[in-house]
Order: structure tokens, then sequence, then C-alpha cells
């Protein structure tokens, strides 16, 4: 049963990760910053997104 719980969780980091960065690529950021942020989140998966989640840009 572990492995299972293992598998779903990296499946949930790796929507997350793919969501944050289609979102990150279509902010109106500059690309220097997309850049970064997407660097920042493949590093540091669960980290990058949380911190783009709560610190990222926000678009009207």
């Amino acid at each position: 049963m572990g492995l299972e719980i293992h598998g779903l969780f990296g499946l949930l980091i790796l929507a997350a990760d793919v969501w944050s960065i289609i979102n990150i690529s279509q902010s109106s950021i500059s690309t220097g910053k997309k850049v970064a942020w997407i660097v920042g989140v493949l590093v540091f998966p669960v980290v990058g997104f949380l911190f783009w989640l709560l610190a990222g840009p926000r678009e009207k």
C-alpha cells in the first residue's frame, strides 16, 4: 500500500508542477523572470510550486 500512496503523491506533485509551469509561461512577467520561476519549479518541485502559488504575480 505504501508504494501506491507514494506514486499518487508523486503524480500530484507532477500535476501541480505542470500547472504552475503553464501558468508561469502564460503570465505577463518578463521572459527572464519566467525562466527563473520555471527553473525554480523544476529544481525544487514542491517548494517552487508552493512559492509560485503564494508569491507569483496575480493576473486580473
